[in-house]
């Protein structure tokens, strides 16, 4: 099956955006230092700093950026002079676009011992996105997990910097970085944002990882149980359970269960599948399912169905009349298979309690043609029935077969959000 899902589309962070952000960490200081008896600048620079300082008041950003130019190339002034002329000349380049060099003063400032604490958060923040919207993703990504490792940061801050992990072509970087975010979101109490896991997936799509995509597909069914999803994991299930008839079928059921069966096709070759294991009443209700929702568009398939749904409800018919007896004989056996069988039959007719007996009493005699089979179906029976927990252990217990193992896992994933 071709893939429908859409790749996680790059953050865009505004200009404006980003503008706001700075100017509300970089406004001017002098005056302020001046009233708190706070460090001054030195006299070497003192009237630059002033003039500058007017310039950026009356909005003359070139005049102050040239102010503070002259100011930078003094010879000798102390480091609270270089803190107040990276503050102004971060506030003029703001104001004229110049973001390169309004980030390169905010980093220069954010650490020289002068910028109050209470600031830091949202200079940090802010440095992140503005080398972010630049392309610098290695500074990006050093600010934005600073301000995540130091509790400042936030959803605007994960994102940068899973994006910029990406976008720099760092695939296991944007991985990790994901799985450590989702985790401890999940241990929050938090849903992951599905933007978020669906930047995991396209990265590992691109890292041809086919089990990271498994793995990131699987969390996005947990999350976000949306068809395309499971119908991305199912269909690359099915084509491996194809040599299998009876594990086909198992998987069969899951996507009609979480209704990702489309074509004729699937549906016609459920149905036979059903019938040949002794299943009509679930041959019956695919039939009809394809029926009701026009999957046999084309005459002659829709005549074949039709063929196939009257020799399924003859089957059902000619079963259900013999049922009795058959559980009868069934629990007299001193083997399960024959529980097996009619624990089977009691699923396709959606007598779920009756299914759930006999198919454990099979797995409880044994000598099984395949136990994960008999478990599987146990707990489907116990989903069906409204018995979750029961299921889940059910899905749990599948073992010795891979497939069935896969299948279980996934069934367990419904399970949750069924």
């Amino acid at each position: 099956m071709k893939s429908t899902l859409s790749s996680a589309k790059p953050l865009l962070v505004g200009a404006a955006l980003i503008a706001a952000a700075l100017l509300a960490s970089a406004g001017p200081a002098l005056a302020a230092d001046q009233k708190d008896q706070k460090p001054t600048v030195s006299p070497k620079v003192q009237k630059q700093l002033h003039d500058a300082q007017e310039a950026l008041k009356a909005k003359k950003w070139q005049e102050a950026i040239t102010k503070l130019n002259e100011a930078d190339g003094v010879a000798g002034k102390s480091s609270y002079d270089q803190h107040v002329i990276n503050e102004f000349l971060a506030n003029a380049y703001i104001n004229t676009q110049n973001y390169t060099e309004a980030a390169k003063r905010l980093e220069a400032e954010v650490d020289d011992g002068f910028t109050p604490d209470s600031e830091k958060p949202q200079m940090t923040r802010a440095i992140t996105e503005i080398n972010y919207q630049l392309k610098n993703y290695d500074k990006a990504i050093e600010f934005g997990n600073r301000a995540l490792k130091q509790g400042y940061g936030n959803e605007q801050t994960r994102t940068v910097v899973s994006q910029a992990y990406f976008l720099k072509g760092d695939l296991k970087g944007t991985q990790k970085f994901v799985d450590q975010t989702v985790d401890s979101q999940v241990k929050a109490g938090e849903t992951p944002k599905k933007d978020m896991l669906l930047l995991a997936y396209s990265a590992c799509q691109k890292a041809h990882d086919d089990g990271c995509v498994t793995h990131e597909m699987e969390r996005l069914v947990t999350y976000y149980p949306q068809p395309d999803y499971w119908a991305q994991l199912l269909y690359g299930i099915r084509q491996q359970t194809s040599g299998n008839e009876a594990n086909l079928l198992q998987t069969y059921r899951l996507m009609l269960d979480v209704d990702v069966l489309q074509s004729a096709d699937d549906y016609s070759e459920m149905a036979s599948l059903a019938m040949e294991q002794g299943d009509a009443g679930e041959a019956q209700r695919v039939v009809e399912k394809g029926l009701a929702k026009n999957i046999f568009t084309e005459q002659r398939v829709r005549e074949r169905n039709q063929r196939l749904l009257e020799s399924a409800k003859k089957q059902a018919t000619a079963d259900q009349a013999t049922l009795g007896k058959q559980e009868a004989d069934a629990n007299a056996a001193p083997t399960g298979q024959k529980n097996f069988a009619v624990g089977l039959a009691y699923l396709g007719y959606g007598n779920y309690d009756k299914a759930i007996d006999q198919l454990t009493k099979s797995l409880s005699k044994g000598s099984l043609k395949s136990e994960p089979q008999a478990q599987l179906l146990l707990g489907i029976a116990q989903l069906k029935g409204g018995h979750k927990e029961e299921a889940v252990k059910a899905f749990h217990a599948v073992k010795g077969d891979p497939a069935l193992e896969r299948l279980a896992s996934l069934w367990s994933l419904r399970a949750k959000v069924a």
